[in-house]
């Protein structure tokens, strides 16, 4: 039987170099450039934390599709090359933010989404309408990827 104090000093020796580990700014030209002062992604820890991604077209800055499924489409093969940087798949996403535009639109996000998401452990989610997205966009998803050791 394993001790209490065993258990926490496995714990602590997990946890503490994680804590002391440096944030990493994560970029790729394979996808858009950030338009603001943020990051496409931050390492921190063994979390990768995608910044939300608008249907931006990552080689000619324009967007990408006038409908929500290419837009919806266009917004993940961003996420999808951010997570290829860290040598991630969409099977490390544990967590996903999408902002819609219009919720009516929701059902013909959630057909593509569920494409790129066909691997047995969904990632938790949230879905809402917003009053306006950036470039006018119909779609903004950000997500949360869990790095392992």
């Amino acid at each position: 039987m394993i001790s209490f104090t065993a258990i926490l000093t496995k714990i602590l020796l997990i946890a503490i170099p994680m804590a002391n580990a440096p944030l990493i700014q994560v970029s790729t030209e394979e996808a858009p450039k950030a338009i603001g002062p943020y990051s496409q992604g931050i390492r921190a820890g063994q979390f990768l934390y995608i910044s939300g991604q608008v249907p931006l077209d990552p080689v000619s800055s324009q967007m990408a599709g006038t409908t929500i499924e290419e837009q919806t489409l266009q917004v993940l093969n961003n996420i999808e090359a951010i997570l290829r940087a860290q040598g991630l798949t969409f099977e490390h996403v544990v967590k996903s933010e999408v902002y819609l535009k219009n919720m009516d639109d929701f059902k013909a996000m959630n057909a593509i989404y569920a494409e790129k998401f066909s691997h047995a452990i969904k990632p938790a989610r949230q879905a809402m309408q917003v009053g306006k997205l950036p470039l006018d966009a119909l779609v903004e998803i950000s997500c949360i990827a869990y790095i392992p050791i």
